[in-house]
């Protein structure tokens, strides 16, 4: 069951799909006050035993009691657990454990705090910024039957085409066609399996959006050139239109009146990439309209996908904090030296120059002829431009799949493209971090989503690399991505081959990993389950956050410490363990429930299958377009059956029954319901 409680006057935000009336009376289960600002608060007394799951993509672990979170979507590449914001505004939380488990989606685009035991370790209190919101309270009888009816009533999770699911590779400074041809040529003589190759902002003309630099990038030539080897290109396109008179996006953006406004309703200006740049009022339909299909330019150059990137909106300046900062500073000229007053006067002044806090407060949106202040809506601004692409994309190619993913996202965006986890580090914890964000993002609906896989920022080692895509080999969107000096694409390591055997397992695992993402979003399941939502009357599973189902047969526990040649792990009920070096050298054993330790050398990985499951493998194969589906071989722990999910990977019949196949294993032997696959035992 689903009540809708209202608060003030909210914003719509097009997050949920389902329209419920509003309730009369308080709001169950928790204590309505105010804050100090005289905002509505609400506070919960948690149980001892009770657990809070959610949030998306926060810092911390899957359960989130002892920390303070805010529901704000801010530009930090710095993922410190003291965080207590990234990218999104995901303000949906599961609580259970107690005498009833309940949901919450606090359904507002401002500032959202959760004090989920900080500041009182038995109270959830959450705060408001301002009077205007939606709460839906979710009550159920099982955690994972709220998880899943939260799920519908937010909506289907977006689909990406099927190649979308093979490995990618990007690096800040891939720049010209040589550097994309020795990317492909490097690859394919080391077979190491691809499908995509990035392109971030080096590929565009002083960095404006849905450019090319043509001196450096033949695109057309080069797209064409790369598909037909099955490998995609992905620009990025960030949220910044650069204020330039003869650029054309520039220029209609102008005339047509869409971009972002000061409160004197002259156009507003802040510094990204690109220099001084406008920002499109992507909360207005007809901007989206607008701004969506200036994608066209590049998908008439033969291009399939893209990333959207600084849309929280990321701001470095604009020019009137520059401009004060300046003349602030001018009054230190000729000091050579600061007490310690001045010293930290001067240093708040150089920061007042970069602050896109305070210049959240200065712009603002035109929405049905009102005037609102961007602070009121700042969660949106991701949503909406990842949705701006996706409509346009549905008119453009209303009968293919493109693959689209974001960086910054409000809850109901989930709906139109994939999220990746933003500017992490080449740190071993961010390996756990990135585990643990798939749970809390698939509660909200991200079941397309990844990290940075050996970290965007400094430099990554071998080993670090090599655990991470042993945890990304699962993970839908599979994406190497860096900065640093030092480059980390797999062929850059002394164990090249070992890398390509690691890569080529995800292939081999397509047929189960894509099943069990269609079926979830087709299904409105999770991809990625936290094993007490799996087994909630096992009180140890709760306290395991570094092991998760994938799929409804499959849990996976990862090896994320350095020098490690194995690990703890907790099994709830009896399973197969499969250790994995390739796709055709591994070794099983099956392990009675309860606490084991594992070996796990650096170039294996661990998979383990629930009794009366099955695994669905094909051979390996350099790209998704080139692998053998109708030729499979299964993993199983004992006799089961499987529904195996294949299509062509483009279209959108999702549930046409000939996609679902049955498969069924029974005294070692396995048997299908099509005439046109062919299926034996692996093991």
């Amino acid at each position: 069951m689903i009540r809708k409680y209202r608060f003030g006057t909210p914003f719509e935000t097009d997050a949920v799909v389902q329209k419920l009336p509003e309730e009369a009376g308080a709001l169950p289960y928790f204590t309505t006050g105010t804050t100090a600002d005289g905002h509505p608060q609400f506070t919960y007394r948690m149980a001892p035993e009770e657990v809070v799951y959610g949030l998306g993509e926060q810092v911390r672990g899957i359960n989130k009691r002892g920390w303070i979170y805010e529901g704000h979507a801010v530009d930090n590449p710095y993922h410190y657990e003291t965080r207590t914001s990234l990218y999104a505004g995901h303000n949906f939380i599961l609580v259970f454990g107690g005498a009833q488990p309940f949901g919450l989606f606090v359904d507002d685009p401002a500032d959202v705090t959760f004090d989920v035991g900080y500041t009182n370790k038995d109270e959830l209190v959450i705060s408001l910024a301002n009077d205007d919101a939606d709460l839906y309270l979710l009550d159920g009888a099982s955690p994972k039957e709220l998880a899943r009816e939260f799920r519908r009533l937010i909506g289907r999770s977006y689909i990406p085409p099927k190649w979308a699911f093979g490995y990618g590779q990007s690096r800040w400074k891939y720049a010209t066609n040589e550097d994309f041809y020795e990317i492909q040529r490097k690859f394919r003589e080391n077979h190491i399996p691809i499908d995509s190759i990035y392109m971030d902002i080096d590929y565009m003309v002083h960095y404006k959006d849905f450019t090319v630099n043509t001196e450096n990038i033949d695109l057309p030539t080069l797209s064409a050139d790369l598909k037909a080897d099955g490998i995609r290109l992905v620009p990025i396109i960030d949220a910044g239109v650069k204020q330039e008179e003869g650029y054309w996006v520039c220029d209609e953006g102008v005339e047509k009146g869409y971009f972002c406004t000061k409160e004197d309703g002259s156009n507003f200006v802040g510094a990204v990439w690109p220099g001084q740049a406008y920002f499109p009022d992507v909360l207005r339909p007809e901007v989206r309209d607008w701004f969506g299909h200036q994608y066209q330019t590049l998908i008439d150059q033969g291009i399939e996908g893209f990333w959207n990137d600084m849309c929280e909106p990321a701001i470095f300046y604009t020019p009137e904090q520059l401009s004060g900062a300046i003349d602030q500073i001018a009054e230190y000229r000729g000091t050579t030296s600061l007490e310690l007053e001045d010293y930290n006067d001067f240093q708040r002044i150089i920061q007042s120059a970069f602050d896109a806090e305070a210049a959240y407060d200065t712009f603002y949106h035109t929405v049905d002829g009102k005037r609102i202040k961007h602070r009121d809506v700042h969660n949106l601004y991701g949503f909406n431009m990842t949705r701006a692409a996706s409509e346009a994309f549905d008119d453009i190619v209303p009968d293919k799949r493109l693959l689209l993913f974001s960086r910054s996202s409000y809850i109901g965006s989930h709906r139109y493209g994939g999220i990746w986890t933003g500017d992490n580090h080449a740190w071993w914890r961010h390996i756990l971090l990135s585990m643990q964000q798939m749970v809390g993002l698939n509660l909200c609906g991200y079941l397309y989503a990844g990290s940075d896989i050996g970290g965007f920022g400094d430099n990554t080692t071998e080993d670090l690399l090599m655990r991470w895509i042993e945890f990304g080999v699962f993970t839908p969107l599979m994406r190497n991505h860096n900065c640093a000096k030092r480059a980390q694409e797999p062929y850059e390591f002394t164990n090249t081959k070992a890398f390509a055997d690691i890569i080529g397992i995800r292939y081999g695992l397509l047929p189960y990993l894509y099943s069990e993402y269609m079926k979830a979003a087709l299904e409105d399941e999770a991809y990625f389950r936290p094993l007490a939502l799996e087994y909630p009357n096992d009180p140890h599973a709760v306290e395991v956050e570094d092991q998760l189902m994938v799929g409804e047969g499959m849990m996976i526990a990862p090896v994320y410490m350095q020098n490690a040649n194995g690990r703890y792990v907790y099994l709830p009920e009896p399973m197969k363990l499969v250790r994995m070096r390739s796709m055709n050298d591994f070794d099983t054993e099956e392990l009675p429930a309860g606490h084991h330790y594992v070996s796990c050398k650096l170039k294996e990985l661990l998979f383990f299958i629930r009794p009366g499951h099955v695994i669905p493998c094909c051979d390996v194969a350099e790209c998704t377009a080139k692998l053998d589906e109708q030729h499979l071989s299964v993993l199983s722990f004992g006799d089961g059956s499987y529904t195996l999910y294949q299509d062509d990977g483009f279209a959108k019949d999702y549930e046409n029954p000939a996609h679902f196949v049955i498969l069924t294993v029974k005294d070692h032997q396995v048997s299908a319901d099509s005439d046109t696959l062919s299926v034996q035992m692996k093991d």
